[in-house]
């Protein structure tokens, strides 16, 4: 463990972000069947094996960033599983009243999220 503090933030960082999609991925799994149906029907070709992949893209990517392994690898594939689905699952355009605003906030914070990556991106090389 990291005693400096600029090591702690990176690590805190990190983890934070990482952590993330390792419960989105989780999570992902519990609505399996939902997000299924949702993908296939934007017209996702093989949407139950498209999100399996997703899932293990997600955990395996968060678990790279964590342990601060081939971390701009990982984080590269994040923001473009990002630029995937963040259209897909937040599309704000289609909806109105709180869906669209709660669909707004799912968007902006994936914008972030993608900022963070490219960040840690920055920091690594």
């Amino acid at each position: 463990m990291p005693v400096d503090l600029p090591s702690s933030l990176l690590f805190l960082g990190r983890l934070l972000l990482g952590g993330a999609f390792i419960l989105a991925g989780l999570r992902n799994i519990q609505n399996e069947t939902f997000l299924t149906g949702l993908m296939a029907a934007r017209g996702v070709p093989q949407a139950k094996l498209a999100l399996w992949a997703g899932i293990v893209l997600q955990t395996i990517s968060g678990a790279l960033v964590i342990a601060g392994l081939w971390t701009a690898i990982a984080c590269a594939v994040l923001v473009l599983f990002l630029i995937v689905a963040t259209p897909m699952f937040h599309n704000f355009w289609d909806h109105q009243g709180p869906d669209r605003a709660a669909r707004i906030n799912g968007f902006v914070g994936n914008v972030a999220l993608g900022g963070g990556f490219l960040t840690l991106i920055a920091q690594s090389l």
